[in-house]
């Protein structure tokens, strides 16, 4: 099955920029980045950006936005059955030197678990120096690690980058 991510959530401010693989299956029903509610991402950048958590879409991004992060995904399509990024096929990715140049502010790109940073590196050639750092992934299926775990190593790093 052919599937397709979304477009970015971005404004021409953004200093951050945080970089997933592709849309599971019910963030594609939801048309929502990060629409599992197992996934800790919101959770995790909401304690980060300081702000009381909600589950409402419209809100969330906004929360990106007013905080200078901006969101999308490494690949624009590929096929896959399922959520795991391990079944992904006939990826193709997005053009991020195009969306770099129109984002000339972000100075951070960080990849929400190994598989964004994998793709990232195998499809983008880079055109100007960024600082580049892979996070542990936000995924219910990386169980490896606890909700709290993942929060301190993203608040480490993610911290720093933000105005």
């Amino acid at each position: 099955m052919i599937i397709t991510s979304f477009p970015p959530i971005a404004t021409t401010d953004a200093k951050v920029l945080i970089v997933g693989t592709m849309p599971g299956i019910q963030s594609l029903q939801l048309q929502q980045y990060y629409g599992n509610p197992r996934n800790h991402f919101w959770k995790i950048l909401f304690t980060i950006c300081q702000e009381e958590f909600t589950s409402d879409y419209e809100a969330r991004k906004k929360i990106l936005l007013s905080n200078q992060i901006a969101l999308w995904d490494v690949l624009q399509a590929c096929e896959r059955l399922g959520s795991l990024d391990s079944a992904i096929a006939k990826e193709e990715p997005n053009d991020f030197n195009g969306f770099l140049y129109q984002h000339s502010d972000i100075t951070h790109i960080y990849f929400n678990g190994q598989a964004a940073a994998k793709y990232f590196k195998k499809y983008i050639s880079l055109e100007r120096s960024y600082t580049l750092v892979t996070l542990p992934s936000t995924s219910p299926a990386h169980a490896g690690m606890s909700f709290e775990g993942k929060l301190s190593v993203w608040q480490e790093l993610l911290e720093n980058a933000l105005p």
